[in-house]
């Protein structure tokens, strides 16, 4: 679809396997959780296998590592050094986390004023349009998007399952 006012196109259909790559291969990259090791050749073979649906299935493949090291091109050495950077991320700085959410219109600068402005993902979570609105350079449409995204129910799930996992972003200082 075309958004009114926006010369992409998007695809809306959230079950695209195009977009689960995507939102897998976002969430893994070195400016979101930096998880080395998952690009996008093994997450599109990952997919394919089943071993990946969504973002917090990258925290349960700890759980399939034999699996995984049976792969063509799959080492002990390999799956190990993917397994310890998988491990690593869930302690990332929540900016980085925000960012690797993909929300709409939230971008590195975004996420780190957001980080700044909230320090915690809970209070994130629970951040109205109006609170949304103080935060320097965030206009109408980005708090929008970004109070929408919390509000639907499978994002409030995908982030319960993420915590669940053991993701804990590490809060942001105190604001200036």
């Amino acid at each position: 679809i075309r958004d009114e006012g926006f010369v992409a196109i998007r695809c809306p259909n959230r079950a695209c396997p195009a977009q689960a790559s995507a939102k897998l291969q976002h969430f893994a990259s070195r400016t979101a959780m930096d998880i080395e090791g998952l690009g996008s050749k093994l997450v599109d073979r990952l997919l394919d296998l089943g071993f990946l649906t969504d973002l917090a299935s990258i925290f349960r493949l700890g759980e399939r590592a034999e699996e995984l090291i049976e792969l063509d091109r799959m080492g002990e050495a390999s799956i190990s050094k993917l397994l310890k950077a998988i491990e690593e991320s869930k302690a990332s700085p929540l900016n980085r986390f925000i960012f690797a959410l993909g929300i709409r219109f939230v971008g590195e600068r975004t996420a780190q004023d957001l980080a700044r402005e909230f320090r915690t993902l809970e209070a994130l979570r629970h951040a109205h349009y109006e609170a949304l609105l103080k935060v320097p350079d965030i206009g109408p449409r980005t708090a929008s998007e970004i109070e929408e995204w919390f509000e639907e129910a499978e994002n409030q799930n995908l982030i319960d399952a993420l915590l669940a996992a053991g993701v804990a972003p590490v809060e942001a200082e105190q604001p200036i």
